[in-house]
């Protein structure tokens, strides 16, 4: 069975803009995963351009960053076994068009430019997520009365 692990959640401009944060929280909540930090705040550039340190070279990076810059977003991390490919599967694919029904992408998204929402891809890349968008004091380490009955 998996790890207890931390993702890290991200709902973007867009998804914000279309009143989304709700949903996603209840799928997650559903699910059985537990929050344990959670903010609105308006991305600053320095912030973004660590978070995708990795796709600095590519040509839509500028269009990106622009995007994520746009509004608020809500970050989030969430905790339980299996959080981070769990959480992958319920975003859905990158691209909504090839984003199966069910998931937050499959129901939500239309165009790759516009895909509300961001997951973390592996435990490293949670970490550092977390890390860049929370101090350790925004995060909350507790026992939910619901873990007994999920693991």
């Amino acid at each position: 069975m998996s790890e207890m692990e931390r993702t890290f959640i991200a709902i973007k401009p867009d998804g914000v803009q279309r009143g989304i944060i709700g949903e996603v929280i209840k799928r997650f909540e559903t699910k059985g995963f537990k929050l344990v930090g959670m903010k609105m705040q308006q991305a600053s550039q320095e912030l973004l351009n660590n978070h995708y340190s990795d796709l600095k070279g590519k040509p839509f990076f500028p269009t990106l960053i622009e995007y994520m810059s746009s509004g608020p977003v809500v970050a989030m991390v969430w905790e339980g076994k299996g959080a981070v490919k769990t959480g992958r599967v319920m975003l859905g694919e990158t691209n909504p068009a090839d984003s199966k029904p069910g998931t937050i992408r499959g129901d939500f998204c239309i165009d790759i430019g516009k895909n509300i929402i961001h997951g973390s891809d592996s435990v490293e890349s949670a970490k550092k997520e977390i890390s860049l968008w929370f101090k350790d004091d925004e995060l909350v380490s507790y026992t939910s009365c619901a873990f007994s009955w999920l693991y």
